[in-house]
Order: C-alpha cells, then structure tokens, then sequence
C-alpha cells in the first residue's frame, strides 16, 4: 500500500510540475489532499494533462484552492477562459470567482460574466506607463523624500485601481523602473539600518512589495486556503451517506436507509452538528485546542451548531474540579457550545440499548480476568462464555446492574469477530462493574459503559453530523459503525485527522498528570506546561493559539512533531502588536553618574509604543544620578563587537543621554564589581553604537521598584522525550529561574494579574496571580527572539 501511495504521489507531482508550479509548491500541495485532489480534477477538466504554460498553471492552481463549492458546475467554463488566455491575470480571476459565488448553480449571461472580468479588454504597456507616470507625478515630493523607504505597494495599489485588469507583473516592472530612473542608483544612505521609526514603517512595504510578486504568480497564501474545504459541506451530508453497507478494509462506512436519514435531517435541519468530547480526568492541552478548532470551528464556519460533551465513563479519574476547568477554558478559547451535555446523561439510554443489544444476539456477559482477555485476542480465541444463551445474558446483566456481582467479575462485551485483522473488533467491552460514586450521575450506578460502547451511540443520539477525532481512533471506526449498525441507529460520518503533537514536552494525560501529583511541575496551571491553563498563565493568549492551529492546518497526514518554535512565532506576533514597552533590570547593576547632581530629577517620555505618535503612547520615567543596568551589559574588557558598557567606552541609555564609564568601585576580592562611576552627556553629542535599558532611583536614596521575575524555558531537553524509555531523566533542570530582585520603572506599580508587557531587550512578560499589593511577581511569555531558530534546520 505504500508504494502505491508513493506512486500515486509520484504521478501528481509530476503532473503538477508540468503545469509549471514550481517544485516547492508542487511538493506542499501533495501533502494536502483536499487540494491535490481538486487540483487534480482542474487539470484533467482543462485538458493540460500535457502541460501548459505557467501562468495558466498558477491560475488552475487558484481555481482548485480558491473556487466556490456553490458553483461547481461553471468551472469547465472558467478554465476554457483560461486555457484560452481570455482570462489571463489573477484579478480577473477573483472577478470570475466573485461572480460565480453570487450566481450559484444557476445559468449565467455570458455578456454580463466577461463583462464583470474584463474579459477582451488589452491595457497596453502604453497604457501602464502613461498610469505609472501620473502615479509618480502626483507623489513625487514624498518619493523624493523616503527614496527607496518608500511604500511601493501603495504605488502598485493606486495603478491597479486605475487599471485593474493591467499585467500585474509589467506594472511592478515598470513601477521599479521609474523608481530608478527618479533616485539612481541606492546610496549608502539607503543602505544604513533605518531608525526604529522608518524601520516599522519599511515593513508594511517588504511585505505588501511580497505580496505582489504572489500576486503577479497568481500563488494564494497558506492564510487564503480554508481549513475546513477537507470536510463534506452542509449540501453534502447526504452523500456522505449511503443507503448500501459497505466496507473499506477494515474500515467500515457509514450506510444509513433513507428513513433514518429523513428522521435525522428533521432534528438537524441540514445544519452540520459536531461535538468536542473532552474526559473529565485532567486538564486540557494544547492538542486539544486543535480539537476543539476543528469541532467547534468546523460548525461555526457552516452555521451549524457544537455539543460540549463531557466523556464521564470512568468516575475513579474524573473529578468536578476538571469539569468545571474544562468549561471555563473552553470558554477562554473562544468556543460557546451549543449546548453543555454529559455522556452520564444518557445512562439510561445507553443501559437499555445494552439489554436490547444482549437480546439480539450480539453481546454477552463475559467472566474473564483482564489477563485472560488479553490472551484470547492475541491468540483471536473465542472468550468461553461467548455463546452463553441470552437469557442468561440478560439475568447477568440485571445482576450486575442490581450490585449482586463483584466488581472485576463480569463484563459486557460486544460479539463482534475474533477473527478480524482488526484489533478494535475482538469483542470489546461494553460494560464494567465499578461500585465508585459518579461526579455527575451520583451513586445510581454501578456499572459503568466504556468509550467504545458509549461514544458511537451518544453521537448517534445527539445527531452529529461529523463525528471528528484524531488518526490513532481510526481503527475504532470499525467497532464504531458495527455497533450503530447492530442496534439499527443513525450513523454519523467519521473523520479522523492527524493529532498534535509540540515538540519538548509530554500531551500524554498520563504523564502529565504523572509529572502534576509527584511536583515535578508546580500544578495543571504550570507554565511550563503545554496545558492551556499553564500557557494562560504564561501569558499566551487564545488567539494566538487559535492562530497557531489555523496555520498548522487539518490534514489526515500523520505530521511529525512541531516544533516549539511555530507556537512561539504567533505568540510573539501578537504580543509585539499588544503588549505595551516599558524598562526592567533583571539584574541590577548600580551605576553612580557624577556630573549630576543627586538630588535632580528628570522626567523624561518614554515609549510603550515604537509608532505611535498619540500622547497615550507616551510615559514618563525618572532619571536621577544613580540608575542601574544589567550586569551583563558591563564588561571589565572591551572588545570590537561588544556594544555594552566598558572603561573608558560610551554607551545610549534608551530615551535618555549617553553615559561614559569612569570608573569601576571593586569589593575586596578585587574582582566583584560593586559600583560603576559614569558621566553623561546631556548635550547628547556623543554618538554611541550601543543602547541599553535602565532603571534609575526615582527620587535620592530610593530604591525602584522591586519586582519578581520568573524565566521559563523548555520543559524537556529532547524535542521528543515521549519516544525515551525515561523520560523524567531528560527534565530540564534550567526550565525555570527565580529572580527575586528585579528593578522597574515606577508605571508598572498599578499593573494588574493578566497584564503583559514587553521588557525592552528582553521579552515578553506577564503579571502572574501570585503577585501581592507588596509585590509584583512576572512570568516570562517569550523571548524577543527565538533562540532555537536554527536548530534542525
């Protein structure tokens, strides 16, 4: 099987280079189904089989990505557009998906669709120049000014609206051009590491200068690809749906009758119902923010509706502290269920569906030890018991029910094939005795349904539409569909998709829990933790991780881990547009400025926000004659590519002046440093390459204020510690570091938990709750920049 994978795989991508994708391209899309798939279709539709040229291959690519699924039935239209140039730049191209998309399935008048797409209009290169020219001419001063700073996407919009179905690509040629023939050649000038300032405004340009060469290819960002295109839409529920049984292997189908169908599309209303079935045994993590993105995502996205559906099957592991954890942090997220069930509600249903399982023949009351269980299936024997007759079955069943029966001396188990190559049909268990208070369902019961029996029917029952779990369970859609089919119950579509997995961390519950009970970690809300209660607490907010999961995709590929650094580049994209800038010293240096007096003080305006002009972006911080910097920025010895402070050497204290070290007050041991003596320049002639951050006493003899300061790392050293055979051993010991003494500016005295902040030069930080009224205690989100960005690669 996988050699044919392989060869198919093969095929595609040779099929997609021909069409001129480039290799990368070719590569990524294998690896999405959905779109390999569609784009597979697309070419076969346009007759390019033998290839064709590559802007027609990059507008196909749109079509497969980019079509809308309401009007399938035109696209063999679009592509004979295509293929035959009349459609030939990507604005055209989004022109026809917009019309088609309004029209639907419905006939269209060919007049009015070239029309709307500027079908058989010819911008001449005349034409371009004539528009670039005007464009040039109207913002010529502010050119001159910026030079090559300039914003030359917004010089490729403005022409674009005067002509929008112009060359994408000859317009950026010849907007480059009247660039250099208006400036010449780039001066060093241009070439200097613009200032703060200039440097934000110059990265709207790169980005939007980028997204016109994709644009000008026709190639849709990862961001324009909808997660959700993998799964059956709303108007095709019922094709999911087959009235015929079948089967895929091992894997079986769902195959409801037409009445079953009916019923059920009078309850759903042709609305895609999904549930997120998270077990009340430990806290969530980050895995499961993936589920509840597809779960609760996929229904929002078609209008439908998502159960929040507690798993209690186990009451020993479950408790109320994790039920009620899990609805606040579901909430936390982002998600509103449609409705908050628990599988325990559905107790009664699930017991007499049991009994009527039993009477129809496919289940039975089994007294084998888990030890004999495990035996019989490895050796695929038949359980002695199995052919027992009904009744007595159902007498067993009774007494179990009624207590008469030791815990661990019967079950129920489903007769399903011991001769399957399926380990998941090998007569799984049903039912177990366990005389264990319920956290939800109270001491009613005392034998309890298991996973395997409960899951299917309960989704059954709640009428999901798409039942959605992680790959490892695809094996369990046999017994799934078995069991629905042997109780003659509606059966949902099952979908699996790969599992998330982080790298330099555990998501087993069982080890997480582990490393929680034996104080490996400070609680579930560690932030260390990869549960969403600790990454809260770290100061990771839910959007970022929404954005997280939205760009690592939903695929049935089994991806290898993650790396740590992806979570972290979302993190720091939000912060750096949200959390505020301010000074802290972690660990503080004193440093004594003896040209000022001791008893003046200057306010000086700092920034919490680098672009921001408004007075809200501004805040006052006290310099004084004494200050302190990080003892990391002082250096006995000085060095050509050292940019701290040092004898006799000039640094910038940022938003103040430039200080000069003088001298250096030494302990006994002659080596310690104590004190350092500098001068400032309050001319600010001097012009030092190195800037640091800084803390001064806010008024004579006062010390700033003292704050706590927790550094987070990696938890695990390996990326992947799951796969060692002790994995406790590879516990970073460095993962967390006190710092009780830190030095702030006084603004951040009325910071409050949940705050974050950016401590300029070193990272993003968060108010933790353990903060006091006396004290303020700060978690490290994440670093400035990703220490590990090259590692692997």
């Amino acid at each position: 099987m996988v050699g044919v994978k392989d060869e198919k795989s093969e095929k595609c991508l040779e099929l997609f280079l021909k069409i001129g994708l480039d290799e990368r391209t070719a590569k990524n899309t294998i690896a999405n189904n959905k779109v390999t798939t569609n784009l597979t279709a697309v070419i076969h539709e346009a007759v390019v089989t033998d290839g064709c040229d590559r802007r027609i291959g990059n507008l196909l690519y749109t079509v497969a990505t980019k079509y809308p699924a309401n009007a399938l039935v035109h696209r063999p239209a679009l592509l004979k557009y295509i293929v035959s140039s009349k459609i030939k730049t990507p604005a055209q191209l989004e022109a026809a998906f917009s019309f088609f998309a309004s029209t639907g399935s419905e006939d269209f008048k060919l007049d009015e669709f070239e029309e709307v797409c500027g079908v058989g209009v010819e911008v001449s290169t005349e034409d371009i120049e004539r528009t670039v020219k005007e464009v040039f001419e109207e913002n010529r001063s502010s050119i001159l000014e910026l030079r090559y700073r300039t914003n030359v996407g917004d010089l490729f919009a403005n022409v674009r609206k005067r002509l929008p179905w112009a060359d994408p690509k000859i317009v950026k040629q010849l907007i480059d051009a009247k660039m250099y023939e208006l400036l010449g050649e780039k001066t060093a000038a241009d070439n200097e590491k613009p200032t703060k300032k200039k440097e934000k405004k110059d990265k709207p340009a790169k980005a939007e200068e980028k997204k016109i060469a994709d644009d000008a290819l026709g190639q849709p960002s990862e961001e324009d690809l909808n997660p959700y295109l993998i799964f059956p839409r709303p108007e095709d529920n019922i094709q999911v749906h087959t009235e015929v049984p079948f089967s895929d292997g091992s894997v079986l189908r769902c195959c409801n009758t037409k009445e079953m169908l009916e019923k059920h599309l009078k309850v759903t209303g042709g609305k895609v119902f999904t549930r997120f079935p998270p077990e009340p045994n430990g806290y969530l993590h980050i895995g499961h923010a993936k589920a509840m993105f597809v779960d609760f995502g996929l229904a929002k996205e078609r209008g439908g509706c998502c159960y929040l559906r507690y798993d209690d099957t186990n009451p020993e592991a479950e408790k109320k502290e994790y039920i009620d954890h899990i609805e606040e942090i579901v909430k936390w997220m982002g998600w509103e269920p449609f409705k908050i069930t628990y599988t325990s509600d559905y107790f009664q249903d699930l017991y007499e569906l049991a009994v009527e399982l039993i009477r129809r023949g496919h289940a039975y009351v089994d007294h084998q030890t888990p030890e004999e269980i495990k035996e019989y299936r490895e050796k695929k024997m038949n359980s002695p018991w199995r052919d027992r007759p009904v009744a007595e079955s159902l007498k067993l069943f009774e007494d179990m029910r009624s207590g008469l029966i030791e815990e661990g001396k019967a079950t129920l188990r489903m007769k399903q094939d011991m001769q399957s190559d399926n380990f998941n049909m090998y007569d799984l268990i049903a039912y177990r005795i366990k005389f264990t208070p319920h956290p939800h369902a109270g001491d009613k019961w005392c034998i309890y349904p298991s996973y395997d029996y409960s899951h299917c029917i309960v989704d059954s029952i709640e009428n999901i539409t798409h039942s959605l779990c992680t790959l490892e369970f695809e094996t369990r859609r046999a017994s799934y569909y078995w069991l629905l089919h042997a109780l003659g119950l509606y059966q949902p579509y099952v979908w699996e998709y790969s599992r998330l997995n982080i790298s330099n961390t555990v998501m087993s519950k069982r080890k997480l829990n582990f490393l929680v009970t034996n104080k490996y970690v400070d609680g579930w809300d560690d932030p260390r933790l990869m549960t969403l209660a600790g990454l809260r607490r770290r100061g990771v907010s839910s959007t970022s991780i929404n954005a997280f999961v939205r760009g690592i995709g939903i695929t049935r590929s089994d991806c290898s881990l993650i790396r740590l650094d992806r979570l972290e580049y979302h993190i720091r994209e939000e912060l750096n547009k949200t959390a505020p800038r301010t000074m802290v010293v972690l660990n503080p240096l004193k440093v004594v400025i003896t040209n000022m007096d001791s008893s003046s003080i200057m306010h000086l305006d700092a920034k919490r926000w680098p672009d921001a002009q408004t007075d809200e972006a501004f805040y006052k911080v006290p310099f004084s004659n004494v200050i302190y910097i990080e003892h990391s920025d002082f250096r006995k010895n000085d060095s050509k590519d050292y940019y701290g402070l040092a004898p006799g050497k000039s640094v910038l204290l940022r938003y103040a002046f430039p200080i000069k070290c003088t001298d250096i007050i030494l302990a006994d041991d002659n080596e310690t440093i104590l004190e350092i003596r500098a001068e400032y320049d309050p001319s600010k002639k001097t012009k030092p390459k190195g800037v640091l951050h800084w803390v001064a006493e806010p008024s004579p003899g006062v010390a700033p204020l003292k704050v706590e300061v927790r550094l987070f790392d990696r938890l695990f050293n390996s990326e992947n510690p799951a796969e060692l055979d002790d994995w406790l051993a590879d516990l970073n010991p460095k993962s967390k570091e006190l710092i009780h003494n830190a030095y702030t500016e006084p603004s951040l005295r009325d910071a409050a938990v949940g705050d974050r902040f950016q401590f300029e030069r070193l990272g993003y930080f968060t108010v933790d709750e353990d903060s006091t009224p006396e004290k303020l205690v700060f978690n490290r989100t994440v670093t400035l920049k990703d220490g590990y960005a090259k590692v692997g690669k």
